[in-house]
This record gives C-alpha cells, structure tokens and sequence, in this order.
C-alpha cells in the first residue's frame, strides 16, 4: 500500500482537492439528476464540480509559485489558496456551500501540519461557518450533512486518517435520511444533491489520508435515485462576487432576504460571494451595487414550465477580458466568458458556456495563449457531450474580434472554421501596459511605471507615456502595412489618447481606417489589432 500522511499538510490539500475534482466528475451526471432543492435545474453536480475545479486551480497555481523559487508552501499558504479559489468560482447554491466549507476548514488548517485532533477542530468550523452563511438554514441540506460530519468526529480519538473516516460515515448516514427531513426530497424518491456531492468531497479526503477510496475501506456509496419535481419558486437566481465591507454585506443581507429565497453569502476580508433566488435579477444587482462593487455577475433563468428550448445549429463563445468586449460580442451573438487579469477561466466555465451557448457546433475563441491547453480541454470534454467544437487559437481578443467579424453560421462548419482562422491569423496584435516592477525585456531594462508596448506578446517599445508608446507600437506594427486599425481601450486610458491615436493613423496612413471598442475592466490599458 502507498506511504499515507499521517498528519495534514500542503501535499495532502493537494491531492485532497485533485480526489474531490475526479469524485465529483464521476458523479457530476448522477447528482445533476437528483437536483430536486431548493430548484430542480439539474446543475448541482455541475456546480459543484467547477467550484471545485476552481479551488484546484488556485492550489496548483500557488505550488507553481513556490516551485519557481525552489520551494513549497506551507499548509496555511495551500488551504487559503483552496478557499479562495472556491470563493471566486462559486457556481450555484451548493458551490457557495461548498467555498464557504472549504473556508472554515481553511481556517483551522493553519499549522505547518496538522493531527487528528485539528482536523476534528476544521470540520467543525467548517459546518458552523456553513450554517452561518444561509439566510434560513433548512435540514436534509448538505448543511445537515455538514454538521453530522462534524458531529460524527468530536469523540474519535485518533490520526487524520481515522477523523477523515468517520466525518465521512456520519456523511453517509446523514445523507440517507435526508429525505425524511425534506418533503420535496421524499416525494421525489431522491437524497439531497448538494450533500451527496460533500460525501464525494469527504470521501475523497478519506483516499487522501488512507490511500484507499471508503468502497475499498469497507463503506458502501449512496445509491443512485431518479429524478422528480420541485415546488415552483423565483424566476432567477443571481450570483455575483462583491467587494464590499462587513458592515455593507450585513445591510446586504437584509434586503436580499426579503427580495427572494436561497441566500447565501460567503466570504470575508473584503471579498464575497452572493447567492439568491428572486423573481426581480435587476433589484438583487442594485442593492449589491449599493453595498459595494459587484462583478462576475451571473443571472440565470430557472424557466419553471418551459419547453426544453431547441439547440442552435451553431454558436460562437468567446474568453473576453473585460466587459466592454463581453457586451461587444454578445451582441455579435456569442456567448462570453470573463477573464479579469490574473483571474484566467478554468476549463469547466468553458465547458459551462458552451453548454450555454446550447448549439450543435460550437466555434470556440480563447483569446489568450496562455489559454491554449484549457481550451482545448474544454473542447474535449464537450465533445464527449455531443457537442462538435473547434478551438481557433487566437492569441488576442482583436484576434477574436476579427474572427467573430467574418463568422456566417450558415456556412458549412468547416468552411465557417477556416475562415474566421484566416481572418485571426492575418490580424496583428499588440498592447500596451504599465510595467509593475523592473525586468529585463526584448526592448531593454524597464523600471516599475515604464509604459510597455508589446507587439505579439514582446515588449518591443518602452516609453514614459501611454501616448508616445501607443505611436511607437502603431509604427512598427504599420512598416509591414495594413487596412483597418482596431483599438479596444482599457479604464485607466488617458483622456484624449483615442483622438491622438486616431489623428496619428490618418494623417500618418491615409489608406488606413480605425475602430474604437470600449474594453471596460480589461486588465491591458490598450489593446491593438493590424488587419
């Protein structure tokens, strides 16, 4: 049998969250059937699986940071990552849940290694911090599950291994006798979605610690019930991440609680996530604004009593890295995917849009090179789905902008795919962004506040402002020529720069024409494309 941790540390957070991401794939389908509560819209597994994705994500990437300076974090460095990772990919009621656990566990995982008796301790927490965080607590939840883990620990005497099997024994129990506490679950013949998804993130746990899954340690997995109804409830649910302080949040609180039902609001230190159910989305967005900046909003239609909608033949989706271009393209007719900087989209959301965009063939834009390897992931794993998806690989969002410029849906799929490649492949991209510390680049040594201008990912201009290195980019990017200059401007961007630049390429290339696009919250001050 492999060598097990004896103790919990940065290592066991990671294996823990890459077992919780394979457990709730293999059972995304199973607990998608069972969502009866709080509305049977058939997404918990899914929710659930790329709020884990997104905690998984944000481990890997703080181990690729340590590893680059030869080093490793530390337990407390891994688990706050794993908690803030859950916290910003939140999908859904049961998500919220699931960061929100993730949290409290985070909270107590803060030694360089912790027992069995800390471990009892992180469970606990997490249950309580759970419970807190929903506006009216209801058992045969995944919070019932929660809190009989926790209970199923207080008097187990031993290691992390021993602690993790119990909390996922009274998991279990819990989980089955969720339909004698909930009315909508006994009628439909199923347990709770969301608890059955914490039993596979538990059970996960136990595989971490014991280095064995709990069917090979002696306990049996919930059988697979089918689906049924649920009560009709609020027309849309509303999630969005809030920057706002303790005292706003609470007021928050209120309002959302007498709007509409399911709220959950989780988080701390500044960052939240928000969860309800209402029938008026544009209110539940207002008084977050009022509270704070919201953004990542998502609002979604539970269409109770519609017909199943038909699939588009095709639909194009897009990354976009602000939500001036998120607007600039849905109306072009595809559906987006925001980027924020440092924030890159896991492959399940781009599963989940093209799930969204609902078509036969879809026509994928990453937008980024670093987005190569998810995108293509995400293509993978939504064929397997049915779907036929072409990943064009542009490197920029003017790329995109291009490629979306000559797609005609009613084209052949093949003939559509190859000419909006074509159109991506012959735009030339470029940006220009402040430097944040001193580096050694293609054009020479910057220093922090230098304004660069990339051309092609290279920093091929350093200047003093924004205007001069804009000039000096369009300069080099129109020796080799071009017809039609596109400019997608960033916030920060200042006042009179588009009117300069737009002077400059007409007095300066008479053949050439300009378009202006409002990036919104792009990371980039600007970007640029040559076509």
């Amino acid at each position: 049998m492999p060598q097990v941790p004896q103790t919990f540390d940065a290592l066991a957070v990671r294996t823990w969250c890459g077992l919780a991401l394979e457990a709730l794939g293999r059972a995304r389908e199973e607990i998608d059937a069972i969502n009866v509560y709080p509305v049977a819209d058939g997404d918990t597994g899914t929710n659930l699986y790329l709020t884990m994705e997104s905690a998984a994500t944000a481990v890997e990437a703080v181990f690729a940071g340590y590893g680059e300076a030869g080093g490793r974090p530390g337990l407390a460095d891994a688990a706050g990552a794993m908690a803030h990772g859950a916290l910003l990919g939140a999908r859904g009621n049961s998500g919220t849940i699931l960061a929100q656990l993730l949290r409290g566990m985070a909270q107590r995982l803060d030694g360089a290694r912790v027992g069995g008796p800390e471990l009892r301790l992180a469970l606990r927490r997490a249950a309580d911090l759970a419970r807190e965080a929903v506006a009216h607590p209801v058992e045969g939840t995944v919070l019932s599950v929660a809190s009989a883990a926790a209970d199923a620990v207080e008097a187990v005497e031993g290691d992390c291994a021993a602690v993790a099997l119990a909390a996922y024994e009274g998991a279990r129990a819990a989980l089955a006798a969720t339909p004698g506490q909930l009315e909508v679950l006994r009628r439909a013949g199923v347990v709770d979605a969301g608890g059955r998804g914490l039993v596979a993130v538990l059970g996960a746990l136990v595989e971490t610690l014991t280095g064995q899954s709990p069917a090979r340690v002696g306990v049996e997995t919930h059988p697979v019930f089918e689906g049924g109804c649920a009560e009709p409830g609020p027309a849309f649910e509303v999630i969005y991440l809030l920057e706002a302080g303790d005292a706003a949040v609470a007021r928050l609180r209120e309002r959302l609680d007498g709007l509409g039902d399911s709220l959950v609001v989780v988080g701390g230190d500044g960052l939240w996530n928000v969860h309800v159910h209402v029938d008026d989305a544009g209110a539940a967005v207002e008084a977050g604004v009022e509270a704070g900046r919201p953004y990542r909003i998502r609002i979604t239609h539970f269409g109770t009593g519609r017909p199943t909608r038909e699939r588009a033949p095709r639909a194009v989706v897009a990354v976009v890295p602000g939500e001036g271009l998120a607007a600039l393209c849905e109306g072009a007719g595809a559906t987006t995917v925001l980027a924020r900087a440092g924030e890159p989209p896991a492959s399940g959301e781009l599963v989940d849009a093209v799930r969204r965009a609902h078509a036969h063939e879809v026509v994928l834009l990453p937008n980024d090179a670093e987005l190569r390897h998810t995108a293509a992931a995400a293509a993978e794993q939504a064929r397997t789905e049915g779907v036929r998806v072409a990943v064009i690989p542009t490197r920029s969002a003017v790329q995109g902008i291009a490629a979306l410029a000559v797609h005609q849906p009613e084209r052949r799929f093949d003939e559509d795919v190859v000419a909006m490649t074509s159109a991506a492949g012959a735009t030339r991209y470029a940006e220009v962004a402040v430097a944040e510390r001193q580096s050694w680049t293609m054009a020479g040594i910057c220093q922090a506040g230098d304004v660069l201008g990339l051309i092609e990912g290279d920093v091929a201009v350093i200047g003093a402002d924004v205007a001069g290195t804009a000039e000096g980019v369009l300069a080099r990017m129109l020796s080799a020529g071009g017809e039609l200059v596109t400019l997608v401007v960033g916030a920060g961007v200042p006042e009179g720069l588009v009117a300069r630049l737009e002077t400059y390429v007409r007095e300066s290339y008479l053949a050439v024409d300009t378009v202006v696009h409002d990036g919104g919250g792009q990371g980039s001050l600007l970007l640029i494309g040559v076509e």
